[in-house]
């Protein structure tokens, strides 16, 4: 009897998950993003993601801007809230690395947060302010070592794409600088503009503008190949870091133990906006590449870059600031 009684709450728990995936979303859904609003590439991701989504699914997405502690508090709330598809994340790198660079977590990314898919890739762009007197990698690298570790650069914290991108470049072409951490990429450029920072490794979306306007002077991309949309700039490769390459990306998150049937539900609906004409040119203008890959492949994903910065990090001996 109470193996009947089993199955039978078994069938009826799955009848529900099916019947709510069917229906799934009925209410508006919270986006949050753990950076701060403007210019950086989680933020503007989110934006245009949440707009096409919200058209696709019928329902209001609500980007909810939670900076802080590198990330983490924007990702811990999305792991510790109810797992039923109405609270999901914009993630990249930093909460993949966040336990190799904070002593005290309050939760694991690979286990608490469920990987939905890859939102896009993109690549990067070394830009500097005006007043320094360089311009290209070359003269910046020389310049950099001359300074002998006074120069300082901008990230969303310590964990986040850009700072794990200067890092790099730090250790592959020999020169050290001072990070000065701020609550995202738009307050990171906000104090490049001022000079209050000498230089940063930020998203293209974010940092063009700027360049457009002549109050940042870029000196190169950090993909392996030229970008198209700023064609004129060389690769980091090509102007003077051989070897050096670094793509930003960013994807979707739900809490551990969503319903696979909501998990599914919304990863198709993510997958027919990215894959859509409209999101390949809008994203297309701001230097990315939609991706909208299915569920497991994301998830391997993660688990390599966690597994591939970790590595990095210990040995280059990068400690939480």
């Amino acid at each position: 009897m109470n193996r009947r009684r089993l199955l039978l709450a078994s069938a009826a728990t799955l009848i529900a998950g099916r019947a709510a995936a069917d229906t799934y979303p009925t209410r508006p859904i919270r986006f949050v993003v753990p950076f701060a609003a403007g210019a950086g590439i989680l933020d503007i991701m989110a934006r245009v993601t949440g707009q096409h989504l919200a058209e696709a699914a019928g329902q209001q997405i609500v980007v909810d801007n939670r900076p802080g502690a590198g990330g983490n508090v924007g990702a811990d709330i999305v792991a510790k809230a109810t797992p039923d598809g109405y609270t999901m994340l914009m993630g990249n790198t930093a909460a993949l690395v966040a336990p190799y660079l904070f002593a005290h977590m309050t939760f694991d990314p690979l286990v608490d947060l469920l990987p939905v898919t890859q939102v896009n890739s993109a690549p990067l762009m070394l830009v500097v302010n005006p007043s320094l007197p360089v311009t290209s990698v070359k003269e910046f690298i020389a310049y950099a070592r001359e300074k002998k570790g006074t120069l300082n650069y901008g990230s969303g914290g310590i964990g986040a794409t850009p700072f794990l991108a200067v890092e790099l470049m730090k250790s592959m072409a020999g020169f050290d600088a001072v990070h000065v951490p701020y609550k995202g990429g738009s307050p990171a450029l906000a104090a490049l503009v001022s000079g209050e920072i000498s230089f940063m490794i930020e998203n293209v979306p974010g940092t063009l503008p700027f360049v457009r306007d002549n109050k940042l002077r870029a000196l190169a991309v950090t993909s392996a190949q030229r970008l198209p949309l700023v064609g004129e700039l060389p690769t980091m490769q090509e102007a003077g870091v051989p070897g050096y390459e670094m793509v930003g990306w960013n994807g979707i998150y739900l809490p551990k133990n969503t319903p696979p049937e909501i998990v599914g539900k919304l990863h198709d609906l993510l997958a027919t906006v990215l894959q859509s004409d409209a999101m390949k040119k809008q994203m297309g203008d701001l230097g990315a590449v939609p991706v909208g890959n299915p569920q497991p492949e994301f998830a391997a994903f993660v688990k390599s870059e966690s597994d591939r910065w970790g590595k990095i990090i210990r040995e280059k001996g990068i400690k939480p600031e």
